[in-house]
């Protein structure tokens, strides 16, 4: 059975490359909002390295990046400070935000996949 063989090819990266727009909306999240932090969320065994955005009101995005080094970069191109998540925590303002929103029935992350759960 060759269920078990070993590619004779080498392994590639999980990830694929950031899609260009991904960058753009990223930019323009932080040209339409004031007071905009950038986090790094690391890589995991489920997802990429991630940044994260958070306006002055808690409104916040994600998106896939390549590296710490490249969101570094990225942020610093913009003049967007950014912090590494896991020294820092996910600030108060997004965790605030999000209570707002689920008591407004809708999702925080603005998927619009949010259903609050029914009582049983």
């Amino acid at each position: 059975m060759a269920w078990f063989r070993r590619s004779r090819e080498p392994r590639r990266a999980a990830g694929r490359p950031v899609d260009r727009a991904d960058l753009e909306y990223l930019a323009e999240f932080v040209r339409s909002r004031r007071g905009v932090e950038a986090f790094i969320e690391p890589r995991t065994t489920v997802t990429e390295t991630t940044v994260l955005l958070v306006a002055h009101d808690g409104e916040w995005t994600r998106r896939r990046t390549e590296s710490p080094e490249i969101a570094r970069r990225w942020a610093h191109q913009l003049s967007v400070p950014i912090y590494d998540i896991r020294l820092m925590g996910y600030p108060q303002r997004m965790r605030d935000y999000n209570a707002r929103q689920k008591k407004l029935g809708r999702d925080p992350g603005g998927s619009g996949a949010y259903r609050p759960e029914t009582p049983r």
